[in-house]
């Protein structure tokens, strides 16, 4: 069933305006009530969060979407088979709030299932789906989620056919923006049907321990954010990888980890949508959510997913470049103690710089490195936010770098005493590898030896010398294809780097790269 991968869909923008070649070019930004009140929700609820977020600072800060999830509607549809607000939980209607809402300077949004009946059981949209879209647009809504339970087959022919209608709807009866909600088979078409889709469970609700044991707050978090860098290749301006709301005041997080979960969703240009009880947040958390820099680099024009440089159990560190020619470091420490560390220009991906200034992004400081960055007193479970300006100004020349993992098993392209092997991460120099615009791939440990595919498939490192041989593209599906056989990099038993006929979506042949590669169609 396609509902066990890809979780929901979001169409989202303006209506009803003509719709520009991007509807949301940049990840949005607001409050969701599900994670904190889930079926709790009335017209109260969503009056009082949106002025607290206007005297909190937060719609200033970009959080101007409010969106209603589940539960919102009547048990039945009218006689004319139209969707229904629940009266008791909105008295003055659906219209009144949006203008309201509007009035404020929020955009809002509103909640479908694209199957009979929602995940809470209230009317879905199969079969209304044009009447729901005049409806909604004709309440006011700008931005639509599109969830995906009780489909009557759940087989991915009938969702692509749903979601497809519903692109076609949104685009011709009203302009709004849409998150669509297995994996690399539905990613093919998923991103020309919305704007947001997610893959990962959902963020921690109150009652996340009834369906999934024994769970902490940082594990959700983890959890949702290891689903995510395995998808950076799909994401672009005007569609994003979701990996869910922030749950800002779930009991089961430290301080820390609240920052972390924001900063790590930030480095991925994901969705900020903030479903906790905002009316009632702490300074220290309006502080951190509203961190200017740390949204800049979310709502960075590139879009781009940062992606692992390196991962060793303990840290993880992911880049990206920015649109301003900067580059972003991100430093996430899993570990249990605050620990300080350091990451070598060569796998950020800028040797060529003989020096950069670094600024902390938490606390606005700046320094300058050479030859390596460091990240000071870590926090256990904390996130360290670094930009990264060459001295002296301009942009910094920067060749995509990190990690080539195969994003079913995890094991890391790695190379030991020259030879070739998939193996478990453990942030070695020799798991670090160079994308370069002329197709090679090069280890950091000598990046005069590229990767090379010999007769019968056999993988090597030997001297570059500009043949096709040591050429590759790498592809949507996750394919790394040889320019010399046309076959692709796979992951073959005990260990092996061989190559081996394309396979589409096959776990043997499916990897992510460094941020920043050229990603070809087909």
């Amino acid at each position: 069933m396609l509902r066990n991968g890809l979780k929901y869909l979001l169409f989202g923008a303006a209506v009803p305006h003509v719709l520009s070649s991007v509807l949301q070019p940049t990840p949005p930004m607001g409050f969701n009530n599900w994670a904190a009140l889930m079926c709790g929700l009335n017209e109260s609820v969503f009056v009082e969060t949106a002025h607290a977020m206007v005297n909190n600072g937060l719609l200033a800060a970009g959080y101007n979407r409010i969106n209603l999830d589940d539960c919102w509607s009547t048990m039945n549809r009218a006689a004319n088979g139209s969707m229904q607000w629940d009266t008791e939980k909105f008295p003055h209607g659906l219209p009144w709030l949006t203008t309201y809402l509007k009035k404020l300077g929020f955009e809002p949004g509103i909640y479908t299932d694209a199957g009979n009946l929602s995940c809470g059981g209230y009317p879905g949209a199969y079969g209304y789906e044009e009447l729901d879209a005049q409806t909604f647009a004709s309440w006011g809504f700008t931005y639509l989620k599109l969830d995906g339970c009780n489909m009557p087959t759940g087989t991915e022919a009938e969702y692509k056919a749903v979601y497809g209608k519903w692109h076609y709807l949104v685009q011709n009866v009203s302009s709004h923006a849409a998150n669509l909600t297995d994996w690399y088979d539905v990613m093919s078409w998923v991103p020309k049907f919305g704007q947001l889709a997610r893959h990962s469970r959902d963020s921690l609700v109150f009652n996340s321990t009834l369906y999934w044991p024994d769970i902490t707050g940082w594990d959700s978090v983890m959890f949702n954010y290891g689903q995510e860098v395995r998808l950076a290749r799909f994401q672009k301006p005007g569609y994003f990888n979701d990996p869910d709301f922030l749950n800002v005041d779930h009991f089961d997080y430290s301080l820390e980890e609240k920052k972390s979960h924001f900063a790590i969703w930030a480095s991925l240009s994901a969705p900020l949508i903030i479903s906790a009880w905002i009316p009632e947040f702490a300074a220290e958390e309006i502080e951190y959510l509203t961190n200017k820099d740390i949204i800049a680099v979310d709502q960075d024009p590139l879009a781009l997913q940062a992606t692992l440089a390196s991962q060793d159990g303990t840290f993880d560190v992911l880049t990206k470049n920015l649109a301003n020619g900067d580059r972003l470091l991100t430093v996430i420490n899993r570990g249990y103690k605050t620990a300080s560390y350091s990451v070598s220009f060569s796998r950020i991906g800028i040797d060529s710089l003989p020096g950069v200034k670094v600024k902390d992004l938490w606390t606005g400081g700046t320094n300058y490195a050479r030859k390596q960055v460091t990240a000071t007193n870590i926090s256990s479970h904390g996130t360290a936010v670094l930009r990264l300006s060459p001295l002296g100004g301009g942009e910094c020349e920067v060749i995509p770098t990190g990690m080539i993992f195969n994003t079913f098993s995890l094991t890391t392209l790695t190379t030991t005493h020259g030879r070739v092997s998939w193996s478990n991460s453990t942030g070695a120099d020799g798991q670090v590898w160079q994308t370069r615009e002329d197709g090679t791939i090069r280890s950091i440990v000598d990046k005069k030896l590229c990767l090379t595919e010999l007769s019968g498939g056999k993988i090597v490192l030997e001297n570059c010398v500009e043949k096709d041989s040591q050429k590759w593209d790498y592809y949507y599906s996750g394919n790394l294809q040889s320019r010399s056989s046309y076959n692709c990099l796979t992951e073959a038993t005990n260990e092996a780097v061989i190559t081996a006929d394309c396979m589409y979506e096959d776990n043997t042949q499916v990897f992510g790269l460094p941020s920043g590669v050229e990603i070809c169609e087909g």
